[in-house]
């Protein structure tokens, strides 16, 4: 039972790796224009928040938040490819980064980990506002498939959470979360955009 658990954490992580394929072949198609703000620092705090988990003894349910962080640096990487993929960046942005990286100062200072997954999530909500502001307001420049398999890799996670601490809880709660809100937030917007034209 154990080992089937593990190997279903394994299908959750590669998962994740999937789900940054679609986004990526928009992204060089110039279809989809990802906010480097949000993915670079998506790509920080779900890694701190895994260190931070796995610190307190947590096991391979971690390993799909490890790779929440690491699906989107390649995400992040991939958008200086095409320059037709790159999103202006405005104050409106730099606000929430600034937000976001002042989470993790204070992860630094605090140095426990319970506070640190606390900081980490905080951080990364803050760096999915501008995301998620521009997925209702141009739903198009997202890739909403993307979120929908992230949030499948998210949810297997809890399969092999052995106890139901905060440590364990915490950041998979919260990824299932944003990536739901990420993934309603685009087709919403679509939804809005049809609306408007009809009218």
């Amino acid at each position: 039972m154990i080992k089937y658990l593990q190997d279903l954490v394994f299908v959750g992580a590669i998962l994740q790796l999937i789900a940054v394929i679609p986004y990526s072949i928009d992204i060089l198609k110039g279809t989809t224009k990802p906010n480097r703000i949000s993915w670079l620092l998506w790509s920080v705090t779900p890694i701190i928040g895994a260190i931070a988990a796995i610190s307190k003894g947590v096991g391979w349910s971690v390993l799909p938040v490890f790779m929440a962080g690491f699906a989107p640096f390649i995400v992040f990487l991939l958008s200086f490819v095409n320059k037709k993929s790159y999103w202006r960046l405005g104050k409106f942005d730099y606000i929430c980064a600034l937000c976001s990286i002042l989470a993790l100062v204070l992860w630094g200072l605090t140095e426990d980990p319970n506070y640190a997954i606390a900081f980490a999530i905080i951080g990364d909500a803050f760096a999915a506002i501008p995301t998620l502001v521009k997925s209702v307001r141009y739903p198009e420049t997202e890739t909403a498939s993307a979120y929908l398999i992230s949030l499948l890799a998210v949810l297997t996670s809890f399969a092999a959470i052995t106890s139901r601490s905060f440590e364990s809880l915490a950041y998979p709660i919260y990824l299932t979360f944003i990536n739901s809100a990420l993934f309603f937030s685009i087709i919403g917007g679509n939804h809005i955009k049809r609306k408007s034209q009809q009218l």
